[in-house]
């Protein structure tokens, strides 16, 4: 069964930090890129990072220099640190997984990152 289950997501403080991670199952980095997305009410969802089975990594210019992408192959999990967040990435984010072979896409079911002032 393949599966992608995000977790991490909580309400924080102006500045303060959080780690989500993406556990998946049934997927195979080496054919996978693995991006981190956000979703606001009435808006389109849009990428915030990702990184691809070399590990090179992207990251959204409204991003740049907070959050950072990364992976942890023996746990099967990617990770996204956000560091001195800010009241504009409340968000529900979410993980997917795009196999590069089939060009499909499996999306998690997202979790919810609330930053107050």
């Amino acid at each position: 069964q393949v599966q992608l289950v995000e977790s991490g997501g909580g309400s924080v403080q102006a500045g303060g930090s959080l780690r989500l991670s993406c556990a998946a199952s049934g997927i195979i980095f080496g054919f996978n890129v693995i991006g981190w997305y956000r979703q606001t009410p009435g808006n389109e969802r849009e990428l915030v990072a990702r990184i691809t089975p070399g590990s090179s990594t992207d990251v959204a210019d409204s991003v740049k220099g907070r959050f950072t992408i990364s992976r942890d192959n023996s746990k099967s999990t990617v990770y996204l640190q956000m560091n001195n967040l800010r009241p504009e990435d409340t968000a529900v984010y979410y993980c997917n997984a795009h196999d590069f072979r089939t060009r499909d896409d499996l999306w998690g079911q997202g979790t919810q990152v609330t930053v107050s002032s």
